[in-house]
């Protein structure tokens, strides 16, 4: 499809575009382009310094505040800003925030996908964007290097290890020196840089998972959940699929016994019963769900009572929990002792490997075990360097201490970023016998899962990265951060079993089990949905798939 090559009328900046094909599915969803001419190249670096210059044109007199992700954190912080004292920009791979509560929802067709997600360039909203990955931070300059990432194939999808962990460092530097002279590496300055990348999915290293598992910590991993799921039915319904292939593909594994692997089981327990069972009745007899954890139970951060009351249900319900269990690989295949004379497609689905009970086939596996920190911690914030000697406090020392090696504090289990009770980050440095150990960023702030306060244990959740960025944003509007300190406030714990049942553990106490507690757990997700197309939207397509049933379209 060519697209004509345009100047913007107002703003004097290029409508980008290029006169090549689309290749495979489409403009939007195409995975890459024709080659570019390089004269388009040039045309691309020219728009992105008028983006630049309009930025810095726009800004008038008020404080940049460049953010670095665009979750829960990131997203908080950017609306909540006053934009008449701050010029919020973010900076993050996806163009969205997503509410991942309703993922799993959304996995198995409850809700569309549309309604777990906001746009970050919106009409409702006064914040700037830039679509690429953080690749460098000069604290000492006030600039954050941006590699550009509109077209990554991987956008909207869980991420389990480095984008460029299979180079060399050197080979890396010659790919940003590439990318520098093509105009897609930028330097953005900053007043104030806001840290939130948050993490990675944790695989700890499990042979296959990163290749074969599905996540569940993005859209684009919920809408593979889904294809999955049907694309096993509608396999195990031909003719020519046997009772052995059929056992295999409608096997589903959940390893995660957290929130997150709970809800998704309940879910998907719920579409199979409720609407795959009318469709599919044949097929019913062959299906298994079960949740793998490594832990003795699950939903550890819960009551015991609540968590045997989940386990309870769960057993009714015929979903299967195996705990003190584990995974030591997956692979495309069935198992070896599978007798494949009786399978049309050895590699229709796969087979994982238990340290218990051996070889399992499956149909599909989705992986919640946990966070891993975000290489971006390590690699762009665990290089040493000098500082200036202004926007940054010295804790011990004399301020000739700035021209000595600093790097940022972090956690020695997590890797998380240190944070002091304002969220600056705090740096230590890297010499031995020097006059200073420790100084802290006046204008540098790291909140959500890649940062830790000092002193602190806060669980990494949606709940403590928003309330750190609702405090912050408050606290920079009032200009008061010097005379506060962030304390977390526990507003309790929710998760949902299935069949119109959940638990809910209060922050102050007050445990709630069963059909109260679902209403109350509908009830918050949509009081807390962000804006009121969605408060609309959610309640409609709830209404809407009790009385239809659930799409079970695949596209």
């Amino acid at each position: 499809m060519p697209i004509a090559l345009q100047r913007h009328p107002t703003s004097g900046g290029l409508l980008r575009s290029v006169g090549a094909v689309v290749k495979q599915g489409g403009l939007y969803g195409a995975p890459r382009l024709a080659p570019i001419a390089p004269h388009l190249l040039q045309q691309r670096s020219q728009h992105r310094s008028i983006t630049i210059h309009t930025l810095d044109h726009e800004r008038d007199i008020r404080e940049r505040v460049v953010i670095l992700g665009s979750g829960w954190a990131g997203y908080t912080l950017a609306t909540q800003l006053d934009s008449k004292k701050y010029q919020p920009v973010i900076v993050s791979p996806r163009s969205y925030f997503v509410f991942t509560p309703l993922l799993a929802s959304t996995s198995v067709g409850t809700l569309e996908f549309r309604t777990a997600l906001e746009p970050i360039r919106s009409r409702r909203t006064k914040v700037s964007f830039f679509q690429g990955w953080g690749d460098d931070v000069n604290f000492k300059n006030k600039t954050v290097t941006i590699e550009e990432g509109v077209d990554d194939p991987r956008q909207g999808l869980a991420l389990a290890g480095d984008r460029h962990e299979d180079e060399t460092p050197l080979q890396r530097e010659n790919e940003k020196k590439v990318e520098a002279k093509k105009g897609e590496l930028l330097d953005l300055k900053y007043d104030k840089l806001i840290i939130a990348v948050g993490c990675y999915s944790q695989t700890f290293g499990t042979p296959g998972v990163r290749e074969h598992a599905l996540f569940l910590k993005d859209v684009g991993d919920a809408r593979k959940i889904r294809n999955r799921l049907l694309t096993c039915f509608e396999t195990a319904s031909l003719p020519t699929t046997t009772d052995e292939m059929k056992k295999n593909l409608l096997n589903f594994a959940v390893v995660g016994g957290g929130p997150t692997g709970i809800e998704f089981s309940a879910e998907l327990h719920d579409i199979i019963m409720e609407d795959l069972a009318k469709i599919y009745p044949g097929l019913i007899k062959f299906h298994k769900i079960t949740v793998y954890d490594v832990a003795p139970k699950v939903l550890s951060m819960f009551d015991e009572n609540l968590g045997k009351y989940a386990m309870d249900t769960f057993r009714r319900e015929g979903i299967d929990i195996k705990t003190s269990h584990h995974v030591q690989g997956l692979r495309l295949g069935l198992p070896e002792e599978a007798d494949k004379s009786k399978v049309r497609d050895d590699h229709g689905c796969w087979t994982l490997k238990l340290k218990e009970e051996g070889e399992v086939g499956v149909g599909m596996v989705v992986w919640s075990t946990g966070l891993m920190m975000n290489p971006f911690v390590e690699k762009a914030l665990g290089k040493p360097q000098t500082l200036s000697k202004h926007g940054v406090r010295f804790e011990t020392g004399r301020i000739q201490d700035a021209t000595q090696k600093w790097v940022v504090k972090k956690d020695s289990k997590s890797g998380s970023i240190i944070t002091n009770e304002q969220l600056r980050v705090v740096l230590e440095t890297s010499e031995k016998e020097v006059s200073a150990s420790r100084a802290i960023l006046e204008d540098v702030f790291a909140v959500g899962d890649c940062a830790v306060l000092e002193g602190t244990m806060y669980p990494a959740t949606a709940q403590v990265a928003s309330q750190k960025a609702g405090w912050l944003a408050k606290r920079l509007n009032k200009g008061d951060i010097d005379n506060s300190a962030f304390h977390w406030k526990n507003m309790g714990v929710m998760a949902y079993v299935g069949n119109w049942n959940a638990i809910l553990q209060g922050g102050k106490g007050g445990n709630v089990s069963g059909r109260a507690a679902w209403f109350i757990w509908r009830g918050a997700y949509l009081t807390k949905a962000v804006s009121w197309r969605n408060k609309i939207l959610i309640p409609v397509y709830w209404f809407v798939n009790w009385v239809f049933g659930r799409d079970i379209s695949r596209f």
